[in-house]
């Protein structure tokens, strides 16, 4: 990842892990808890809903902690939350002095959810923006993080609330972009790196979900959605296309049962960089 630039003279690029002024955007971040320190945060976003965005998070999360990183995911889509059920997780939160314990995967990777918050985890959540927007900065503020190298927000479709509060509150330094083939796609795109720029947010890479079915029998490639659009895109956009991600018929299974994506689904995480700020 890159240095985090800071618009207050008097810190060290050391001390800016939730510093108020990070990212020098003009509205002050919010402040992490004295129990949380995070290097790097990354969202996760796309231009339109039902690509796959929720699996690819657990996908980079799971790949992340599987290579010794400490990991978090904080589930930015309120009122559609899925991380959850992707990683086999139930029950209400604890708190401790007024901040929030996140719940815990099998691979230690720590979540934070609206739907971990309700008794029913089939409750409905009817808020509007500005709430919202005060649940995710207290999803980063009064959570109880502890030190984490990657912290993934996983953020609902589009160009709204939750995404202008992610960006404008958090020092987000980068965002992965999740798509899939069909024609429209392009405009979709090309809209969340349109805001993501003018937030001054990173753009790391694409991934394109629901590439291409292969059939197990005679292996042939079948482009189910259309032909992919990915690679134009993101040599237009200048950046790098982390994984085209093939239609398998058993992934949803395996999200419901909250179990890994196969071999099939690998992501390479190296987009990243591969280090870390200290």
């Amino acid at each position: 990842m890159s240095d985090r630039e800071c618009s207050n003279s008097s810190c060290t690029n050391e001390s800016c892990s939730g510093c108020a002024h990070a990212k020098g955007s003009g509205i002050p971040k919010e402040e992490l808890n004295s129990h949380s320190r995070i290097y790097n945060v990354i969202g996760i976003v796309s231009g339109k809903g039902g690509v796959g965005k929720s699996t690819v998070t657990s996908m980079i999360a799971r790949k992340l902690a599987g290579a010794g990183y400490r990991v978090g995911i904080m589930d930015g889509d309120v009122t559609g939350p899925s991380i959850p059920k992707m990683f086999g997780l139930k029950g209400v939160l604890d708190a401790e002095d007024n901040e929030i314990i996140p719940a815990v995967t099998s691979e230690g990777i720590k979540v934070v959810s609206m739907n971990l918050l309700l008794d029913d985890e089939e409750e409905c959540v009817v808020y509007r923006g500005p709430v919202i927007a005060g649940i995710i900065k207290q999803f980063w503020s009064d959570v109880r993080w502890g030190e984490l190298d990657y912290l993934l927000i996983d953020m609902p479709p589009g160009t709204g609330d939750v995404p202008l509060t992610v960006y404008q509150s958090l020092p987000v330094d980068g965002i992965v972009i999740v798509t899939s083939p069909q024609e429209l796609v392009k405009m979709i795109v090309m809209k969340a790196c349109d805001m993501a720029r003018k937030m001054n947010i990173r753009v790391l890479g694409m991934v394109e979900n629901y590439s291409y079915f292969e059939c197990p029998d005679c292996k042939k490639i079948v482009h189910i959605f259309g032909d992919s659009k990915v690679d134009e895109i993101a040599e237009e956009l200048k950046v790098p296309v982390i994984a085209k991600l093939p239609v398998l018929p058993d992934m949803a299974g395996l999200a419901d049962r909250g179990e890994s994506a196969p071999k099939e689904m690998d992501i390479d995480i190296s987009f990243l960089g591969g280090r870390l700020e200290s």
